[in-house]
């Protein structure tokens, strides 16, 4: 089993990987198809103690919503997936085996099949109904028009994907302070939290440091024009957040009072984290608490 800390050289996809080989598998991209009208509400948050629960309970105080918690997420299901059409940024004929117009089509007892493949198009037709039929139907079901799920191990490229999937989809993104999320995992009693089960494990603060830092930065791949609206945890609970407006971008009504008012979960017992734990969390997200406009002194803003 590996400890994420050991992982130091496992980068994320990139934006850039996930677009190409997402342009080379859907050759009639931008044609309306059925589902795409489906807008489901994703909320990424950079690792665990993010604040990601909270606003994934006040974002379902729309009697209409229901935002599923991690599903499988210990299984890194869609983050291997990502992996996957990533590299396939590198596949030299992959255009050619994926066209709808291939002529082996017309001719298949005369042609080279060996590599046929089905068009690129259908490959993403059938993704979207895997998550759909999984999660989408599930939540209509019991009632629910709006669906979606609440993450803290997704990256931008995770997100890119499921922009292609879902080109109405919405994307809230969250953050906290990195010292602020290991204070409160580490008081909370925490173990056997998983990048992905079984063999990498975060069960320290390098490993928890490194994870936060990797998102962090990814999400700094996103064009502008993306459709994600951002939060701070600490504006969250110093209600600073415009809930309204978040609302109304969502097309949800939010009755947050509800949600905030019941305490759920643990938090932290000490003020600030001692002083080895300050300098492992500063130098491991330095470049990603720069990016989101976070302190760098290596003190818990308590």
């Amino acid at each position: 089993m590996l400890d994420w800390a050991r992982c130091k050289s496992m980068a994320l996809p990139t934006v850039k990987e996930l677009e190409k080989a997402i342009a080379a598998l859907d050759l009639v991209r931008g044609q309306q198809e059925e589902g795409d009208d489906e807008c489901p509400i994703f909320l990424l948050a950079t690792g665990w103690r993010s604040g990601s629960t909270l606003l994934q309970r006040i974002l379902s105080t729309d009697p209409n919503v229901l935002l599923w918690g991690e599903p499988l997420g210990e299984m890194a299901l869609l983050p291997g997936i990502t992996a996957m059409l990533a590299q396939l940024s590198e596949f030299p004929e992959l255009r050619e085996r994926c066209s709808p117009d291939n002529p082996a089509f017309a001719s298949l007892a005369t042609s080279w099949i060996a590599s046929l493949y089905p068009p690129g198009g259908d490959f993403r037709k059938g993704l979207r109904a895997l998550l759909t039929s999984w999660m989408g139907n599930a939540a209509r079901q019991r009632g629910f028009t709006r669906w979606g799920f609440k993450e803290v191990r997704l990256g931008a490229a995770d997100a890119t994907l499921l922009h292609w999937l879902y080109p109405k989809a919405k994307f809230v993104l969250l953050t906290r302070n990195p010292y602020d999320c290991y204070l409160s995992l580490s008081d909370s009693g925490w173990n056997h939290l998983y990048h992905r089960r079984p063999d990498i494990r975060i069960d320290s603060a390098t490993g928890l440091a490194r994870h936060w830092n990797r998102l962090a930065l990814s999400w700094s791949e996103l064009p502008p024009e993306f459709p994600a609206y951002r939060l701070k945890y600490e504006d969250l609970v110093a209600g600073k957040v415009d809930f309204r407006a978040l609302g109304s971008w969502l097309g949800i009504r939010i009755r947050e009072e509800s949600a905030i008012s019941l305490y759920i979960g643990h938090t932290a017992r000490r003020r600030q984290l001692g002083w080895c734990q300050r300098m492992i969390v500063a130098h491991e997200t330095r470049e990603g608490m720069r990016s989101l406009g976070y302190s760098g002194t290596g003190v818990s803003p308590k």
